[in-house]
């Protein structure tokens, strides 16, 4: 926030940095007059602290930085990845209330697509993960109507222009092709709005099935839908090379 002094960020951002909650909690609770810095209620979300000096309390109880944990969730069909859905969908983060913490989802799988989730409560890690200029490969199986020809194929690796967007293929590959069906593997590195299905709506083919298996080096493996599993740092390590470590509490 323009203004602050080095090393101070505004308090809101801090207790999302802390991993306690959301930049949307953690305002309702600033402008509430539940959080105090310093041994004073601070109602302004815009407040400049340093993280590593200020003492930070809500409802006067001291917080501390949470401790960073991961999990890749294999997503249903039917769920969404909002945190509240106005039409009363599921949403993934019931998919893992009983671990009760504040996790966010690294990037998004829209409501008919299944796969790979990462769940994470580490905002730095999450935003290096959807940084396009690390170049994460997402992987895909796809499947579509009509049969998928060579040429299409070629378009799809080139680019193809919809409205203001060019919807690119990293890499692909036709698996089984038919005039009723193809079933492909697509690999992509950087996630526009439902890209897949309007890349291959704009050649005229509809996506029928839409799953991702793999996000970088990790993945889905044979993780039961609707299921989820810790990641280790080794994990995360492996799978992200160059990914931020989380800090020491």
């Amino acid at each position: 926030m323009k203004g602050l002094r080095a090393g101070y960020v505004p308090l809101e951002r801090a207790l999302s940095k802390l991993g306690v909650a959301s930049r949307t909690q953690a305002r309702e609770w600033i402008l509430t007059g539940r959080v105090r810095v310093n041994g004073i209620v601070r109602k302004s979300p815009g407040f400049g602290i340093s993280p590593e000096k200020a003492i930070i309390e809500l409802d006067g109880k001291r917080i501390v930085r949470a401790l960073f944990r991961n999990f890749v969730l294999h997503k249903p069909r039917g769920v969404v990845t909002t945190r509240a859905d106005e039409k009363g969908r599921p949403t993934v983060f019931s998919l893992v209330s009983e671990l009760d913490l504040h996790l966010i989802a690294v990037g998004r799988l829209d409501w008919a697509t299944s796969g790979l989730l990462i769940l994470t409560n580490d905002t730095r890690l999450a935003d290096w993960l959807t940084d396009p200029k690390n170049k994460i490969r997402r992987t895909y199986l796809v499947s579509v109507r009509g049969e998928v020809t060579e040429k299409s194929v070629t378009l799809l690796k080139q680019g193809i222009k919809d409205g203001e967007d060019t919807l690119q293929a990293d890499d692909l590959s036709v698996r089984k092709s038919s005039q009723k069906e193809s079933h492909l593997i697509i690999h992509l590195t950087e996630g526009k709005n439902r890209e897949i299905r309007r890349m291959f709506l704009a050649l005229g083919h509809e996506v029928t099935k839409l799953k991702r298996v793999a996000y970088g080096r990790l993945e889905l493996g044979d993780l039961p839908l609707g299921k989820f599993r810790e990641l280790t740092a080794d994990e995360i390590a492996a799978a992200f090379p160059g990914a931020p470590t989380p800090p020491h509490p």
